[in-house]
């Protein structure tokens, strides 16, 4: 049975916990957003010591903290160049050094805490089309190691049966400090976590408006006002108005993801030798891995730039997907889903404060790695904690005068623009290069 608007994970997780809907009058500190970055937050003030509320517009977790491909890592997703010229060169070496730590802490948050969500450290491969990505990948690889010591190892043509058998690339570069997981249970797990440190969580209700400054704030939500001595935002790619100055600095792109149906053994095992998280280097940005039990490929990446519905974009997803492996022709697709990745415009996530009220956002498609250490960071900055230090902090977001949050219309005529120019072109390159 296919289940087209509902994301395959959700077929494994735990049952719901029956959560409140009005919170309660006071709290120490006041986190908007239940899912990785909340969670993340709630526990770590909690275990200082402070009094924590959780607020979420829907049930939590069922924004992107579920919806993601369940890849885990925080590798660098723009060029050393980029983020020199839009922090300066030592914050951009700072933030190279610090997105591996990222991954270590989830990682180790995870087997710390000993939550069962299928994480496997498989590693990711990040796949060129051209042979002119696969130069640019092997030079960021070079630059990555001299810079930040990052353990990356190049994969050429010849080699690259060893993680996928599809002949759409012409090499890639493997990170073996990367890992897979299954989204859902680990939300689930975090959950458990936080009731069972007595946080409360409260769902289906939407914040209105924060007002006052820090140690005196009111923040109006649908069920009731709640004073709050310290308010996070943690609401990523799900932040809307009236929070306004937040929504410019961070825009909803939404994310389309299929799986197919239950494949024999020895299909998956020479679809994907190694398991690996596989991305891949052009625009269109497809990712793929195999579901953490081994018996499906779970199939990613850009089937538009607008919120298209789960049909039209499974039948796009699936158009890409026989690009790179033509003998899943006769495959059926169970599940199409989509969600949203919050990024920034400069795609760095940030920690700050703004107006008394900290915030954790703009993973740009790394949150699974980045939610659950950044969250840990904005609450130790909210208590005034040293160890929430961090350069991400120093990452400072910026806005655009053509996006005033909401919907971000410009990704209409961007849309228009790849599809039909760069993606055609990259098309082309390809071909050229078979």
């Amino acid at each position: 049975m296919s289940e087209f608007g509902t994301p395959y994970w959700w077929e494994d997780g735990a049952q719901l916990p029956d959560l409140p809907e009005k919170p309660p009058a006071k709290a120490e500190v006041l986190i908007i957003g239940g899912g990785y970055t909340g969670l993340s937050a709630a526990i770590t003030a909690k275990r200082a010591g402070a009094n924590v509320v959780v607020i979420d517009a829907i049930v939590p977790g069922k924004g992107a903290s579920t919806r993601n491909g369940g890849m885990c890592g925080a590798h660098a997703r723009v060029a050393v160049g980029a983020l020199e010229k839009s922090f300066g060169r030592d914050t951009a070496i700072a933030l190279l050094n610090e997105a591996p730590k990222a991954f270590a802490y989830t990682r180790g948050f995870i087997q710390d805490e000993g939550i069962a969500c299928d994480f496997e450290q498989n590693g990711r491969v990040v796949l060129a089309n051209t042979r002119k990505q696969y130069q640019g990948l092997t030079a960021l690889a070079k630059t990555l190691h001299d810079l930040a010591g990052y353990d990356m190892r190049d994969v050429p043509k010849a080699d690259l049966g060893a993680h996928t058998s599809s002949n759409a690339y012409q090499g890639a570069v493997f990170y073996p400090d990367h890992g897979g997981l299954q989204p859902r249970k680990f939300h689930d797990g975090m959950m458990a976590i936080a009731l069972r440190e007595g946080i409360t969580v409260v769902q289906n209700c939407p914040v209105l408006a924060v007002q006052g400054r820090e140690g005196a704030f009111q923040v109006e939500t649908a069920q009731g006002t709640v004073a709050a001595d310290k308010v996070i935002f943690a609401t990523n790619g799900y932040t809307r108005k009236p929070f306004n100055w937040l929504a410019k600095r961070v825009f909803p792109l939404p994310s389309f993801i299929i799986a197919t149906e239950q494949l024999p053994p020895e299909l998956i095992a020479r679809l994907a030798p190694g398991r690996r998280m596989m991305v891949e280097a052009r625009i269109k940005h497809s990712y793929y891995r195999v579901s953490p039990d081994g018996t499906r490929i779970i199939f990613g990446g850009r089937a538009g730039m607008v919120p298209y519905g789960p049909e039209f974009a499974a039948r796009r997803l699936r158009a890409t997907m026989l690009n790179v492996w033509p003998e899943l022709e006769k495959v059926k697709i169970t599940h199409s889903w989509r969600g949203y990745t919050g990024f920034t415009f400069e795609q760095v996530p940030h920690v700050g404060l703004h107006k008394g009220a900290h915030f954790a956002l703009g993973y740009s498609g790394s949150g699974v790695a980045l939610a659950p250490y950044l969250g840990m960071k904005a609450a130790y900055q909210a208590l005034g904690d040293v160890r929430g230090e961090t350069a991400y902090s120093r990452s400072t977001p910026t806005t655009r005068i053509f996006y005033q949050g909401g919907y971000p219309k410009f990704l209409i005529p961007a849309e228009l623009w790849y599809r039909q120019v760069v993606d055609r072109f990259e098309a082309w390159q390809a071909a050229r290069d078979q």
